[in-house]
């Protein structure tokens, strides 16, 4: 499993992990998209926010591997704004490859991408 280095391993100031320490002795924890319905808690919300922009900040618009970014944050985003990068996908594997869809990720947060300049 890699471990993306530089990488935050947590929301600062909560205990919204990002990042998981080692891999799972049981099996990889599988990615599905979870439904990110509008009375979710602002906690939460700035978690989502959070994780993009650190997503972002680390590999912009380069496929990444899934390594240690954990998978319940991921599964926030999986489907929408972060996307299997790899055919055909494996969603139980660490070495899956994602890439962020920009244009969905720009518009479902825009508080991630407010200190970038771009036209």
């Amino acid at each position: 499993m890699l471990k993306h280095r530089g990488f935050p391993g947590r929301l600062t100031g909560t205990d919204y992990q990002f990042t998981i320490r080692r891999a799972n002795p049981r099996g990889v924890t599988a990615l599905t998209r979870r439904e990110r319905y509008a009375d979710r808690k602002p906690a939460d919300r700035r978690a989502d926010t959070g994780f993009m922009k650190a997503l972002w900040d680390h590999f912009a618009d380069q496929p990444f591997e899934r390594g240690n970014l954990d998978a319940g944050r991921l599964s926030w985003l999986f489907g929408r704004e972060v996307l299997p990068h790899d055919d055909p996908f494996d969603p139980e594997s660490y070495d899956a490859l994602l890439i962020i869809d920009e244009a969905a990720a720009r518009l479902a947060f825009p508080d991630a991408f407010k200190d970038e300049d771009w036209a």
